[in-house]
């Protein structure tokens, strides 16, 4: 006991203690820490300072399945992401409940914010796609209206069949005449672009009547533009080192002095029609009925005239805005979508042949060419489009930023200023959501026991987004999407170079990175008439 008290007065034992102490309270903390990064939202794959940037360089080339693997291996398939230099923070989810929360529940905590307006403001403007509060409202509730009415689904279903008719059968007739490979992912590019412009202008671009997509024609210059503006911003929001495209625009040099230029390009040829159909309205007495069942800006230009403008050029910008934003959402997404439709089918022979026995059971067609009610008896048709969707959505990821602090339903902090991204590719491959066969290529899914079409929870299949942002023009890709999708399959049969989609190949998709899911190296296929 003696030698006990007197060791623990010396000096030696004082400072032991003092240093003890502290020592204690880090470990305790550093295991308390520990335990509750154990029970939070996993961040895989990250640095210090540096972040997730190493896993995104290797996994580049398979971005999304690299985001879809983290996700599944996750309890509630949701994670952190801290990006180089913690320059931002978020989550990324493919939970059903959290992208209810996101899109729905807490709609206004989730908006359209900075990190997704600085990669598109050139191009899309206030447009709806690119903002939030009073100007997304106002536009939402124009187009909303504009969408529900008779009038323009006659117009657009109209469209699309005169496109089919005079100028996609024909090339593929000459085509498979010839025995010509050709660039199906290309050719419906060029078809939707002058179907989308149509419907959108009221003008053709005429993409489809030659092997040149940038022909010696007006809409040339526009034509490649747009090409030019929209892969530049897929660039952008896809830079691991956004500093980099930031001092490239700073300085006006390489893909940003061309972005720049594009946007001029595209500004002007948005400005000369906006003004010939000003021109059109003045010149015709009875332009307000006759014009109101035309294009999307003829109705525009009528819906807006109650808005007050400072004057007659912010009303052009306010159009110039909406109807680059449709062009974008109605071209590139819907030739994406046909085009893994294609390569699916041409992978699935059996299902090939379960869409043309229902195409041939649809009576009084036009040379196969269906009208909007003819379309919607094709319930076998419309599940293999939703079913290859699921798997290939054309926006396979969308981002929005939180206002405020939020929970997520499974736990998930979200802190203001986060982005959160919620990916459908990542979740149309979740086996939680779609059962042990979630990789598989099977229509029937969405089919009942009478084979009629069953939509499932929106939540569960966010490829048209859902909520108070869900796609107005969804039902109208739809029906150009059937459109073509029947016309061709009734035509022809679609033999892929590749073999089209077999099981390896699913594992492996070859898609390029951009905002929307390109088929890397375009889809090279040969036609032969049924």
């Amino acid at each position: 006991m003696g030698d006990i008290n007197s060791s623990a007065s010396s000096p030696l034992f004082t400072l032991s203690l003092c240093l003890c102490i502290p020592l204690f309270f880090v470990i305790f903390h550093f295991l308390s820490n520990s335990r509750s990064r154990a029970k939070s939202t996993p961040c895989p794959q990250s640095y210090p300072i540096i972040g997730n940037l190493p896993g995104l360089l290797r996994n580049s080339y398979r971005f999304h399945d690299w985001v879809a693997d983290m996700l599944s291996q996750t309890p509630s398939s949701t994670i952190q992401v801290r990006t180089f230099l913690g320059l931002s923070h978020g989550i990324c989810t493919a939970n059903p409940t959290n992208i209810d929360h996101l899109l729905h529940s807490n709609f206004p905590n989730y908006i359209k914010g900075s990190r997704f307006r600085h990669f598109l403001t050139e191009l899309l403007g206030d447009g709806i796609f690119n903002v939030n509060g009073h100007l997304w409202t106002l536009q939402r509730k124009i187009a909303s209206h504009e969408f529900n009415t008779k009038s323009l689904k006659h117009f657009i279903s109209e469209a699309v069949r005169s496109e089919i008719s005079d100028r996609l059968i024909p090339y593929l007739s000459a085509a498979c005449d010839e025995n010509r490979v050709i660039d199906l992912q290309d050719i419906l590019q060029r078809f939707t672009f002058d179907n989308i412009c149509h419907v959108a202008f009221g003008v053709n671009p005429a993409c489809l009547t030659s092997d040149n997509m940038y022909q010696n024609l007006p809409s040339s210059n526009f034509v490649k533009a747009f090409d030019d503006a929209v892969d530049i911003s897929s660039s952008r929001f896809l830079s691991p080192l956004p500093l980099i495209w930031k001092l490239k625009r700073f300085f006006n040099i390489g893909s940003e002095k061309r972005y720049k230029e594009a946007i001029k390009v595209i500004n002007h040829y948005a400005m000369e029609i906006i003004r010939s159909k000003e021109q059109e309205q003045e010149q015709a007495e009875d332009s307000k009925e006759t014009l109101k069942d035309q294009d999307l800006l003829s109705r525009f230009m009528f819906s807006s005239l109650n808005v007050a403008f400072q004057d007659e050029e912010h009303k052009r910008k306010f159009l110039r805005d909406i109807v680059i934003s449709f062009i974008l959402a109605g071209r590139d997404t819907t030739s994406t979508a046909l085009t893994w439709f294609f390569w699916l089918i041409s992978g699935h022979p059996r299902c090939a042949c379960l869409i043309q026995t229902e195409l041939e059971s649809v009576p009084e067609k036009d040379r196969g060419i269906f009208n909007y009610e003819e379309l919607k008896k094709l319930h076998y048709l419309h599940a293999a489009l939703t079913e290859s969707m699921r798997l290939f959505p054309p926006v396979p990821i969308n981002s929005r930023t939180a206002v405020q602090d939020d929970i997520l339903p499974d736990g998930t902090q979200v802190r203001k200023g986060w982005f959160a991204d919620y990916s459908a590719y990542a979740m149309g491959r979740m086996d939680k959501v779609w059962g042990d066969n979630c990789r598989e290529f099977i229509p029937e899914r969405w089919l009942d026991v009478n084979g009629i079409f069953q939509l499932s929870d929106q939540f569960r299949f966010p490829v048209f987004h859902s909520g108070p942002r869900i796609c107005l023009g969804k039902e109208m890709a739809y029906v150009q999407m059937k459109s073509i999708a029947a016309t061709v399959l009734y035509e022809f049969d679609i033999v892929a170079v590749d073999g089209g989609a077999s099981a390896e190949k699913m594992m492996n998709p070859p898609y390029m990175l951009s905002l929307v899911l390109k088929m890397r190296g375009g889809l090279p296929v040969r036609l032969r008439r049924r």
